[in-house]
């Protein structure tokens, strides 16, 4: 799949494997959005794009743990962009390790689901006309292999928090949501798949966790590319990669009740129509 003249928005993509992805997106031709939260790191990045001869690329800045900026992010793609032929749902934050503690969004809604499902659950609903005006398009999500079913009496985790439990139930959501967004766009032109890009990478992420990396950024985004340039992924959704094989997600991934549910609240959570 050749990226040249394509726009491809990459949340998250001031460090990290986002950083790395959008450099070899840049690479290979595309029109690349960068997202993130700190401004000196997104003018960074564009600096060094521009230095490879790079020109073709914006910074957008939004805090995802807003749903108004994700809206805000949103708004600034809808206005400015004639086309979004792929989105990488990759900005995510880690569980935080033995001490990471309970917080919330400015929503008031618990801190990793916010941001690191909600957010992506908005911005892709939102940017859908520009994605299927693109057709063929497609949406990558950057999961996890660390997953928890998500308990609907308590899916802000009020009793019983770990940060790692968090993370993980944020991490298989975002896996509903894809299976669930493969079906529901399956015959028009998108392709919806999510993946474990690679285990412990030398990410902030990872070392502010206090857990030794094993895995580099370079093979993750070899994982993310593969979803992004594949051509023997082209109208094959719905799938979960562990690297770059397919694989299985938790049980409650494949309960379409379970997904039905979630889906729901995340429509109401989000304040948009189902």
């Amino acid at each position: 799949m050749s990226l040249a003249g394509r726009t491809v928005l990459i949340t998250g993509s001031t460090d990290g494997v986002g950083r790395v992805v959008a450099k070899r997106v840049a690479a290979e031709g595309a029109r690349v959005l960068v997202h993130g939260r700190n401004l000196d790191r997104g003018e960074s990045l564009l600096g060094e794009l521009r230095a490879e001869g790079r020109v073709d690329a914006d910074f957008l800045q939004a805090d995802l743990s807003s749903l108004a900026e994700v809206r805000k992010l949103a708004i600034a793609v809808e206005t400015s962009e004639a086309r979004l032929d792929i989105l990488v749902n990759n900005a995510g934050i880690g569980s935080g390790g033995p001490a990471g503690k309970r917080a919330l969004s400015v929503d008031g809604f618990e801190l990793r689901f916010a941001v690191n499902y909600l957010a992506g659950f908005v911005l892709t609903h939102l940017l859908l006309p520009k994605i299927l005006a693109s057709a063929p398009s497609r949406i990558v999500n950057v999961a996890s292999l660390g997953q928890a079913p998500i308990d609907f009496a308590d899916v802000m985790i009020t009793r019983g928090y770990t940060g790692t439990r968090a993370y993980s139930q944020s991490k298989l959501a975002q896996i509903m949501f894809t299976i669930d967004l493969h079906e529901a766009l399956a015959d028009k032109g998108v392709t919806v798949n999510c993946l474990h890009p690679a285990t412990y990478m030398n990410t902030t992420m990872v070392r502010q966790s206090g857990t030794t990396p094993i895995s580099t950024v370079e093979e993750g985004a070899d994982a993310i590319m593969n979803l992004v340039l594949s051509p023997e992924m082209e109208g094959r959704g719905g799938m979960f990669f562990d690297r770059q094989r397919e694989a299985r997600a938790q049980a409650q991934a494949y309960d379409e009740a379970a997904r039905a549910r979630l889906r729901a609240l995340s429509f109401r959570l989000a304040g948009l129509e189902g």
